[in-house]
């Protein structure tokens, strides 16, 4: 079989579809929440774990990236390979696919594609689903972690600071202003000083897919007023991703994401400063 072409980075179902045997490809289910360990999925789909395995247990924090280590072993028994193709989807639409992908993007892996609309686009397609998991071997998955993809609460607090760097806020509009309360109760309401508030689903269409290129060229370029910096967060760093991964896709100056995002910040012991309102 000839080698499987390298993927764009945002894939339809009829790509996945055409692909779907290769055996070089591996799709990973990396839904949270409601979606996770989902009753259907995609024949031959494989479970990226991010409320388990794959965030670190020691951060005390939701969704953070594991160590280098840590990573490298539960992609290597989840089957990838070095030499793999992966797509990520999850059972939202877009949520938390284009986290798992800038994961691997942060621990040197380029070989993945994000499945535009997700399981419901395949769904909706008219393509099957599964509830039995095919058997797979374990992987040569290498970690090499590329710096500054994934950043802490210290390098956000400086770049505040910098007028060339924007912060975009995906959470909901009214969790930026203090006006809705957080999911996670313990946390302080409002927004990081001097950050903009872009809603994940403002990039969004109604199915839960990608917005044309030129719409999401648009809102960032306005969100961002054109500065060259850019860190995206959110409530615990996975939508936060979605905003990041359309820049990727716009060729925006490379942005990163604040890991542990709000769930860091807002936590009472750590006092530091929270603004409400616009």
């Amino acid at each position: 079989m000839t080698a499987l072409p390298p993927p764009p980075p945002l894939i339809g179902p009829a790509w996945l579809a055409a692909h779907l045997d290769h055996p070089d490809l591996v799709v990973l289910d990396a839904g949270v929440g409601a979606h996770r360990h989902a009753a259907h999925r995609i024949p031959g789909a494989r479970p990226f774990d991010l409320d388990g395995a794959l965030s670190d247990p020691r951060s005390g924090l939701p969704h953070t990236m594991p160590s280098a280590a840590d990573f490298q072993r539960e992609l290597r028994t989840l089957g990838v390979n070095d030499h793999s193709t992966v797509v990520l989807y999850d059972g939202a639409g877009i949520h938390s696919s284009p986290r798992a992908w800038w994961m691997l993007r942060a621990m040197g892996f380029d070989r993945a594609a994000v499945l535009d609309g997700g399981l419901p686009a395949w769904q909706s397609a008219g393509h099957p689903v599964t509830s039995h998991q095919l058997p797979y071997s374990p992987g040569d998955f290498t970690a090499r972690p590329r710096p500054g993809l994934l950043i802490d609460r210290d390098a956000v607090a400086a770049a505040l600071a910098d007028p060339d760097t924007t912060v975009l806020d995906a959470r909901s509009h009214d969790r930026f202003t203090g006006d809705a309360p957080e999911p996670r109760p313990h946390l302080r309401r409002g927004h990081l000083p001097g950050s903009t508030s872009l809603p994940f689903t403002d990039l969004l269409t109604p199915d839960g897919r990608y917005l044309p290129l030129p719409d999401l060229h648009t809102r960032l370029t306005t969100a961002t007023a054109n500065r060259p910096h850019l860190i995206t967060t959110c409530g615990s760093g996975v939508t936060a991703c979605i905003l990041a991964f359309a820049a990727h896709l716009t060729t925006h100056p490379t942005p990163t994401v604040y890991d542990g995002s709000w769930s860091d910040w807002a936590r009472p012991e750590t006092d530091l400063p929270v603004a409400t309102g616009n």
